[in-house]
């Protein structure tokens, strides 16, 4: 029997509103509050709370050694639900007391922090642990960076940090002939490897409304086939996608439910497989080898990199204008300007100013605010300027010619 990893990422930014250059130095209302209200309203109705009633449903029925999901919710995530939903976060609860359920750990802000400071990346790390813990009693093992981005850098740092695993994306880059269906290890630390089967992962994500699509209609008793013939030494089935593709990316009128339940049935009911966590995985299988990712990888796009965040000169400048910032955010304890600082590292920002509009481009228009990178970009950049004030205005420090480019060790 194949053991699938169902792992789900559930994570909604703090939009800005446009934010002009008249508004620096006279408001610091940088979020668009009803907008952001609204859209997870739309996305609980649609996608957190049906899915969830359906897992937990699936596992009450097949009980949690045969039916078990894992989830990685960032902290901004959690802040949205308990500020616009609290159902929501209840209704999460209330499947992690299932014991169906592994809760992952990220990065708070889901943010790209690991790429700029190692100092930020596991101060975030950190206060994400705690807030699981908080809230589900929860003590993450396997650990999920934002976007999938994996290096052999982050490696050492995560196993520092008291992690057994991390996820990574399975790209023909790094694997060349190898199958993603097995356990793997780290090269450069004691952490083994979750490497996500991104065909089988896409088919649902991606592809399973696209009627131009040679396989469509994607039915369960297909999918389970397809499962069922990989090669028989190829235990591990890993399945990760954003949750938002039930409900939101893939409309209910799509039959997306209908799939999943239908599929899951099937696949145990005919005993072609276990639906597993992590950390099972961790148990019962042994790496088939060792890893070496010099460069950072991520999940995004066909390209399988950092470009969808930082691949043009919009992108790169409000990055690095950002991180700058870093020494004057080290030296205030101001509550609010410490959560602006996580709220405007998280990925999305950078992500709205993508100009990749090619194989790609119809995914970075979903859920954006802007009418063009452009407008993202100078909304971001006006929003910084005025942080910047209130950093020097609480924290009168020179940044000292430090680099932002330094990674900070």
């Amino acid at each position: 029997m194949k053991h699938i990893c169902l792992y789900f990422q559930v994570h909604q930014p703090f939009r800005l509103r446009i934010y002009r250059f008249f508004d620096i130095g006279v408001s610091h209302e940088y979020y668009h509050d009803l907008n952001n209200r609204a859209l997870l309203h739309r996305i609980a109705k649609k996608c957190y709370l049906p899915m969830n009633a359906l897992l937990k449903k699936l596992i009450e029925k097949w009980g949690p050694e045969y039916f078990s999901v894992s989830f990685a919710i960032s902290g901004i995530a959690l802040e949205q639900m308990q500020l616009y939903a609290p159902e929501v976060l209840e209704s999460f609860q209330a499947l992690y007391k299932t014991s169906g359920v592994e809760l992952i750990g990220e990065t708070y802000a889901h943010s790209l922090a690991c790429l700029k400071s190692r100092t930020e990346f596991e101060r975030q790390v950190q206060k994400h642990q705690a807030v699981l813990e908080e809230l589900f009693s929860a003590s993450p093992r396997v650990f999920r960076n934002t976007e999938l981005v994996y290096y052999d850098a982050v490696a050492q740092w995560v196993a520092k940090l008291g992690f057994s695993a991390m996820m990574a994306e399975g790209a023909d880059t790094l694997l060349g002939w190898r199958s993603p269906n097995y356990l793997y290890e780290s090269a450069a630390a004691p952490l083994a490897l979750l490497l996500r089967n991104y065909k089988l992962s896409d088919d649902i994500a991606f592809r399973f409304s696209n009627q131009a699509w040679e396989a469509w209609p994607l039915t369960a008793e297909k999918y389970t086939q397809w499962i069922a013939d990989l090669p028989e030494e190829q235990k591990i089935v890993n399945l990760f996608m954003d949750y938002e593709t039930f409900g939101e990316h893939q409309w209910p009128e799509t039959g997306i439910f209908e799939f999943f339940e239908n599929w899951v049935e099937l696949t145990l009911r005919e005993k072609v497989g276990l639906f597993v966590t992590p950390s099972y995985l961790l148990r019962e299988h042994t790496p088939a080898a060792k890893l070496s990712v010099p460069m950072p990888l991520s999940w995004a796009d066909t390209e399988r990199d950092l470009t969808a965040w930082l691949g043009n000169e919009l992108q790169e400048d409000a990055f690095e204008t950002l991180y700058a910032l870093e020494p004057l955010v080290e030296n205030t304890q101001e509550p609010s300007l410490l959560r602006d600082w996580l709220r405007l590292q998280t990925s999305d920002h950078f992500y709205y100013m993508c100009t990749k509009f090619f194989s790609d481009g119809d995914v970075h228009k979903y859920f954006n605010p802007f009418s063009s990178p452009y407008e993202a970009y100078v909304t971001y950049m006006n929003v910084l300027a005025d942080f910047k004030e209130r950093l020097e205005a609480q924290t009168p420090v020179s940044l000292g010619g430090k680099s932002a480019g330094d990674v900070k060790e």
